[in-house]
């Protein structure tokens, strides 16, 4: 027998001895450990980017695309809609109007804030060291007075919507060249962030969801290509205000999945998404839009409750300010009304094209401009212009040149009202948290005990209500600062000693601050810095001065990111100007244009892995309704 045989032999009957001992073990009883069985871990989903629909609705443009398109379709998010009897009155949303313009203060107060925005203009100098010379309206309407248009075409060749077919509605561009003379009236769906609700024609919530609902399909069918009956195949990311109205996304979320048929939705807030889209972990985001400005400090892709706030003036503030500083300057197209939209559009290209913030333009030059109107000649004016570029812009940081009086300007996340679909809201966890916390202090020290449970069951006892004015909990940040039971920004606006008042007066004081601050118009600066010191702690407010972006088109003018930059470091707190090593803003993120930036976030969200657990089905939304936002969205509902 050879030497290997032998080996194999020897294995084979070392094999048979353990089967052996084997077998005798479990005769006596052994306790052997149990391999646990493999669990195969459950498939996830494979989700096409494709398939999913990003919609950003911004008040005056809808931005909406596959999250795999380059670009989304940017369209104006407006809608025309067909009288239904013949002799209907017509009704049409106003672009650049609105309410607090035609009070007894607005002019007075307007040319005060004049005032200051040339006080500013003169204080700061040029690049050359040289101070501007001032330019009066007067030098420049003596010459624009004088001037005729001249006729380039006797026909401008735009022409309006063709309804001779008499479609129930039209949407964008088709509804802004309808003509006033069709039996149309013309809707914007959402105002200033929020849904457009009022007391006019078209203003319920159940119109202007329905309105919201031709818009969008409308895109999705005909610049998406995606049939409506196939929707159920595609999911969808919505994004919201940082101060969003509740009761608001939850009408949008039950259109989207239950009237749409989207299969599933991603609510996340646009602020986050502007981060996402610009390639940032941490920032400032000042999002200015046409009708509202949003500011919010985000940190690691969450966004700071305390620092949100929404300034209720943007871009069309500043077109309606030039339009009033062009009539000073004896503007000779002066046939311009801001009640006509088509002259809306005009001025919205005028400021685009003629406005700045670079100081070192000065004095009287010369432009030209075109007016192509349906059943009109093409006209060519000429207009001589000085400052008017610059202090119509400059009205973002001193929002008195706006004219607005007797309406609220700045915002706050408020505490949510409670709904009957979600019991189990923050107020009842509010609620059973106190109560373990008071019977725990009682248990701890019964003898210092006070009547009545203390300050804070009587705090919490009140927070129940829900009412705005509810007083906060005394926190120190973090975690529990999310918890306040009011206005986020209690804490900044009031002392650190509120806890040693009595709860009334802590109450009457804290309302007449908040009203106070939201009837104040924050110049864009003031904002910034005051949605970074509502930051917890000194490193998150030196991370956000080192990156603050500017995402949205309200404030893409020339020299915007130095002039805004000289602002904020010069009015930065003293004690901060030695620990931030550097300030930063940031206007074009990778060059891409701002105003696509949270857009272009939500398709970067679509191809998250993370995004998974984020996803509300539409059976789910079914059977649980709101409850699922608490669950599953990404910021604390």
């Amino acid at each position: 027998m050879t030497q290997a045989e032998r080996e194999q032999e020897n294995g084979k009957e070392k094999e048979k001895e353990r089967e052996k001992e084997k077998e005798k073990e479990q005769q006596r009883g052994v306790k052997r450990p149990i391999a646990p069985p493999a669990v195969p871990e459950p498939l996830q989903e494979q989700i096409q980017s494709n398939f999913i629909v990003v919609i950003h609705p911004g008040s005056r443009t809808l931005r909406i695309g596959r999250a795999t398109d380059t670009l989304p379709v940017t369209i104006p998010h407006v809608i025309a809609r067909r009288h239904k009897q013949s002799g209907q009155p017509k009704y049409e949303d106003p672009w650049l109007l609105r309410d607090g313009l035609n009070k007894p203060e607005s002019n007075e107060q307007r040319q005060n804030g004049l005032k200051m925005v040339d006080q500013a203009i003169w204080s700061k100098k040029m690049s050359n060291g040289v101070r501007r010379t001032a330019v009066s309206a007067e030098q420049a309407r003596s010459y624009n007075r004088q001037i005729r248009p001249a006729v380039l075409d006797s026909s401008s060749r735009v022409k309006w919507t063709n309804t001779t077919h008499h479609p129930q509605h039209l949407v964008g561009e088709e509804a802004l060249f309808v003509n006033p003379l069709d039996c149309y009236n013309i809707h914007w769906p959402v105002v200033r962030g929020q849904l457009n609700v009022h007391a006019g024609p078209g203003g319920s919530m159940t119109a202007v969801l329905a309105d919201l609902e031709v818009i969008w399909s409308h895109i999705i069918q005909k610049n998406l290509e995606i049939p409506l009956k196939d929707l159920k195949y595609y999911r969808c990311i919505l994004l919201v205000p940082d101060i969003y109205n509740r009761q608001h996304v939850k009408e949008l979320v039950s259109m989207l999945l239950l009237n749409m048929g989207f299969s599933a939705i991603i609510v996340h807030q646009e602020s986050v998404c502007a981060t996402l889209g610009s390639g940032l972990s941490s920032a400032c985001v000042v999002d200015v839009g046409d009708q509202k400005t949003g500011l919010c400090c985000v940190e690691d892709g969450v966004s700071h409750r305390n620092s949100r706030l929404c300034l209720a003036y943007g871009g069309a503030d500043v077109t309606r300010s030039f339009f009033w500083l062009l009539q000073r300057a004896g503007f000779p197209y002066r046939e311009c009304q801001l009640s006509n939209r088509l002259d809306c559009k005009l001025l919205q290209h005028l400021k685009e094209t003629f406005c700045h913030l670079d100081q070192d333009i000065s004095g009287l030059q010369d432009h030209e401009f075109r007016t192509c109107f349906p059943e009109s000649p093409a006209l060519l004016y000429q207009v001589r212009l000085g400052d008017e570029k610059l202090q119509a812009p400059m009205g973002l940081f001193y929002p008195t040149t706006f004219g607005i009086v007797g309406q609220k300007m700045t915002s706050l996340q408020y505490r949510s009202q409670g709904d009957p679909e979600d019991p189990h809201d923050e107020h009842y966890l509010l609620g059973t948290q106190s109560k373990q916390d008071q019977s725990s202090k009682s248990s701890a020290d019964r003898k210092l005990s006070r009547p009545g449970g203390g300050l804070d069951g009587e705090l919490s006892g009140q927070g129940g209500s829900g009412e705005p004015s509810d007083p906060p909990r005394v926190s120190a940040g973090g975690a529990q600062g999310e918890m306040e039971l009011g206005p986020a920004q209690a804490e900044c606006l009031m002392g650190a000693g509120e806890a040693e008042e009595p709860p009334s007066a802590l109450l009457s004081r804290k309302t007449a601050i908040m009203g106070q601050f939201e009837s104040k118009a924050l110049g864009l600066d003031k904002a910034i810095l005051h949605s970074i010191d509502c930051c917890a702690s000194d490193e998150t407010k030196r991370k956000m001065y080192s990156s603050i972006l500017v995402v949205g088109g309200g404030l893409m003018f020339h020299g915007a990111q130095e002039f805004l930059l000289h602002r904020i470091i010069n009015k930065m707190p003293p004690s901060f100007r030695r620990l931030v090593d550097n300030v930063e803003v940031i206007t074009r993120p990778k060059d891409m244009d701002p105003r696509l930036i949270s857009w272009k976030g939500g398709a970067v969200l679509a191809c998250l892995d993370t995004t998974q657990e984020m996803w509300i089905h539409q059976r789910e939304w079914q059977r649980f309704g709101v409850r699922m936002l608490r669950e599953r969205a990404a910021f604390v509902w």
